[in-house]
């Protein structure tokens, strides 16, 4: 989904902002972050790396002045991969006026003019796919679980074939004590969300931070051999063949300039 045109839907920012109710539910997921999940893909190599001069130089500083902390931007490891920028807003409405309040800021606009504006002709990324996800309710804000120059991350894509069974896998998670089990692994997490807007719907994406690719590979292997995992993915309530139509795994590295 373009981001220009979801982040300018009134009928979206209705849905989006009554999760800030008044109800016992609401109330608790008005704690939760709200994550955008962008991924932008190139042309050619001088473009992604005058797009990301970009993001290093005027974005990120202009999402960190208006209180979105940390930002992750993380790319695949081959040449000509996608650039991917986690966003962490506080509320449903940060997310839904972000393009208007970095309009606004003029130390963005200025330094950013010549990706901001730039014409038809020489566009600054080929495409941009944007993913709209609510916190977990078992794990309500980004961490930074390593921070290491040889860090290495997961970003983890698991659709489901209907809404009921969307929400199933999410239970398993937050309520059947997956979410335990990951950390117990050294799985550390770095968010875990819902999707509401986006493709593959409907998903749940998290991503998962480690000191090295041996480090990664150690933690799965604790995680299947774990006694927990093993009970709760027996049960056939959480059978993958019943909840799960696909899974995507992206192994990513961060950016010199990434937050996370």
């Amino acid at each position: 989904m373009n981001r220009r045109t979801f982040l300018t839907a009134s009928g979206a920012t209705t849905a989006l902002l009554s999760l800030g109710g008044r109800s016992a539910s609401a109330q608790a997921a008005a704690v939760r972050q709200y994550l955008e999940l962008q991924k932008y893909t190139f042309a050619s190599a001088e473009q992604k790396a005058a797009f990301s001069a970009f993001l290093k130089e005027v974005a990120l500083p202009a999402y960190n002045r208006l209180g979105l902390r940390p930002v992750g931007v993380f790319h695949e490891d081959k040449e000509g991969s996608p650039l991917f920028v986690l966003l962490p807003h506080p509320t449903a409405e940060s997310a839904l006026t972000l393009n208007h309040r970095l309009l606004a800021d003029a130390t963005f606009t200025t330094q950013g003019a010549a990706i901001l504006e730039a014409p038809k002709p020489t566009p600054p990324y080929a495409e941009i796919e944007s993913w709209l996800l609510l916190a977990f309710k078992g794990m309500p804000s980004v961490e930074t679980p390593v921070n290491n120059p040889g860090r290495v991350f997961q970003l983890r894509i698991y659709e489901s074939p209907s809404l009921k069974t969307g929400q199933k896998k999410i239970e398993m998670f937050n309520d059947a004590g997956e979410i335990r089990i990951f950390r117990e692994a050294g799985l550390t997490p770095v968010f875990f969300g819902e999707a509401l807007f986006g493709a593959k719907m409907p998903n749940l994406t998290y991503m998962l931070g480690f000191e090295s690719e041996e480090a990664l590979k150690a933690a799965w292997g604790r995680f299947v051999k774990h006694p927990d995992w093993k009970k709760i993915s027996a049960l056939p309530e959480y059978a993958d063949g019943k909840i799960l139509r696909g899974i995507t795994n992206l192994p990513l590295r961060p950016t010199d300039y990434s937050q996370i």
